[in-house]
């Protein structure tokens, strides 16, 4: 018999104000929660969108005895969901920041935490250069959570460009991957369909990704399009542009067994090493053949 499991992604255009932006996953949660929902997802930085290190400084908390996680945690157990923070900053010794995934039970317990490994740190030509490692200190583990009937695998936007996570996750037993951004319309446009699909695809995973929409108070603007991909490739749910709202949907467990049959590639591999120093031309091979 298959297995269905109804899940709510939150698209959100939050602000820089930490109440504000829980009083919105609140009204969220609960509407996801009528609609039927158990799993729900919010985006990267649901909590605080801060304009500068400043703006972190004023809203964002230690980990012990955090403000923000204990209402998060209480919205969990009144609704009796899985609440996933996309992810939230957490202030650390030193003047840095943790961007950092949160998952509640039911029960409103904190089940799995991720810290985002990849950090965005790029010189563009006629642009200002972007360093996210001066503001965020990066993590260094790969995480799968079990909440049965599923295993999730997490990651955190930029996390999205680099598909050897999203192979260790999947080999590690995660059917469902979670992939909660803030990217921008540039590179929304160009990229956003194509890398969740291909997550997707290279790992038979359905791809869960709540994003930020809109124009911020902090001056940025976001893509939206949170979206759900099936391990096929294919979109099955999506957020209308950049408007905040849900984006409700069942996962079919089963999908992702018949899509790893059909095309098992994580089965298929195998180790491999690179040859050391330049290879030949193919004309010197044609000439090495002939010889």
């Amino acid at each position: 018999m298959s297995q269905t499991i109804p899940v709510a992604l939150v698209q959100m255009n939050s602000g820089l104000g930490a109440k504000d932006n829980i009083d919105t996953i609140e009204a969220r949660v609960a509407e996801a929660r009528r609609a039927g929902a158990v799993y729900i997802l919010t985006p990267e930085m649901s909590v605080v969108f801060a304009r500068n290190r400043a703006g972190l400084q004023a809203e964002a908390e230690p980990w012990e005895n955090n403000g923000a996680i204990a209402r998060l945690a209480g919205i969990a157990r009144e609704n009796g969901v899985f609440l996933h923070i996309g992810s939230l900053a957490i202030a650390l010794e030193g003047g840095r920041f943790a961007n950092r995934s949160v998952l509640f039970d039911p029960e409103g317990e904190i089940v799995s935490r991720y810290d985002k490994i990849h950090l965005f740190d790029a010189d563009i030509d006629g642009e200002n250069g972007y360093r996210e490692s001066a503001t965020y200190a990066g993590g260094d583990t790969a995480v799968v959570a079990d909440i049965a009937p599923f295993k999730l695998g997490i990651s955190i936007c930029y996390d999205v460009r680099f598909p050897a996570l999203y192979r260790t996750l999947a080999t590690a037993g995660a059917q469902v991957i979670v992939v909660p951004s803030a990217f921008t319309v540039p590179t929304g446009e160009a990229h956003w369909h194509v890398l969740l699909q291909a997550r997707a695809i290279e790992t038979g995973c359905f791809i869960l990704a709540a994003a930020q929409g809109g124009s911020h108070e902090n001056g940025r603007s976001t893509y939206g399009h949170s979206l759900i991909v099936s391990p096929w490739g294919e979109v099955i749910a999506e957020a209308d542009g950049a408007e905040p709202g849900l984006v409700v949907a069942e996962l079919d467990l089963d999908a992702v067994a018949a899509a790893r049959q059909r095309v098992p590639a994580l089965a298929n591999e195998r180790a491999f090493t690179l040859a050391p120093g330049p290879l030949p031309f193919a004309s010197d091979l044609t000439t090495q053949a002939g010889n």
